[in-house]
């Protein structure tokens, strides 16, 4: 793998802001900062046309972030109302958070896969309900009691979710994003979340990643109480789908730009593998296992008694997709060990 957004590394190596950078004609890279969050920031792209401007997620919405994205329109010759639309890879607040307050600005349209748009949080709260779904789900991981208090998920902690916008526009697979001038066609890549979008550019051969790749880290792949289905043997196939675009430079939501699209889908399937094979290891060791039993077991890049609230929370859901995979594959089988208690994992 080649880093080719060298400002963009050195930046995040010093943990400063990177700089708005044209990364082609008519193509910046805007960073907006995420509030509490290792992450730091979103990089979000702007992409000119021969009529209007397309933000690709637009960031987590605070006012710094605004501040950030109009720094970035400025440097882009444009101010808010100039943008025409809106798209989002995925409906996370650090990428869809701040589209509603930038539509209201400008009047643009807002884009996202069919599955995205139904798996919007508000759209999940209302129809499915809450709490009660929540704290079945922990019970289901094992969660000891009292150590589930932060990992609840209720209508105050939802608040940052629950406002983010409907889409006016549905992309499928394949289909041309609507900005004249620009050939940018969308590519579904579920796993990260089930209508996650990257976006390829033909002409400049540059593939917006969103969070399905990223150079350093590898993205979290979780099943949640809501999740339509397993999302790891999804996440896989779209890494296949992914490394066929291996002549593109990457240009991902987080760290910095790339190239070797093919090297580094490549990593990301072994990490899969090897973090299946130390779930065997684990579970045949304890015979019988939670998945909050495996999850404390597992190596975390922090350690898991560093790991708290909701990245404790994600965690737990990145360690059940995976024992749900080793469930499809026939090397693990589950079972309820009774009324109100977890579910346990055993070798098949």
């Amino acid at each position: 793998m080649q880093v080719t957004g060298i400002a963009q590394r050195n930046a995040w190596r010093t943990r400063t802001d990177p700089p708005v950078e044209q990364v082609r004609p008519g193509l910046w890279s805007v960073p907006v900062p995420i509030p509490d969050n290792p992450l730091r920031y979103t990089l979000c792209y702007l992409f000119t046309g021969d009529a209007g401007l397309l933000v690709v997620d637009p960031g987590w919405d605070t006012d710094a972030g605004w501040a950030a994205l109009e720094q970035g329109l400025k440097a882009a010759g444009a101010v808010p109302g100039d943008v025409t639309g809106i798209l989002a890879t995925h409906v996370h607040p650090d990428h869809h958070g701040m589209s509603a307050r930038l539509r209201e600005a400008s009047g643009a349209w807002v884009a996202m896969h069919p599955a995205e748009r139904d798996s919007l949080p508000a759209r999940v709260w209302r129809a499915e309900g809450s709490n009660s779904t929540d704290q079945s789900w922990l019970l289901e991981m094992g969660v000891p009691a009292g150590a589930g208090v932060e990992l609840v998920r209720n209508a105050e902690g939802m608040v940052p979710f629950m406002s983010m916008p409907e889409p006016d526009l549905l992309l499928e697979d394949g289909d041309t994003v609507p900005l004249p001038g620009r050939r940018l066609t969308a590519v579904w890549t579920p796993g990260h979340t089930p209508g996650h979008l990257c976006l390829y550019e033909r002409d400049e051969d540059v593939l917006l990643t969103g969070d399905h790749v990223l150079p350093r880290i590898s993205p979290n792949i979780g099943l949640h109480p809501f999740s339509p289905e397993p999302p790891l043997g999804i996440y896989l196939e779209s890494l296949e789908r992914t490394a066929r675009y291996g002549s593109a430079e990457a240009l991902p939501a987080h760290e910095y730009r790339f190239r070797g699209l093919a090297s580094r889908a490549g990593t990301l399937r072994s990490h899969h593998e090897d973090r299946c094979t130390e779930i065997l290891t684990v579970v045949g060791a304890l015979g019988a296992a939670t998945t909050w039993q495996v999850a404390e077991r597992l190596t975390w890049s922090r350690g898991w008694e560093a790991v708290h609230g909701m990245m404790r929370r994600a965690a737990l859901a990145e360690t059940l997709a995976h024992l749900a995979l080793l469930v499809e594959r026939g090397r693990l089988a589950r079972k309820r060990a009774g009324k109100g208690t977890g579910v346990l994992y055993m070798c098949a």
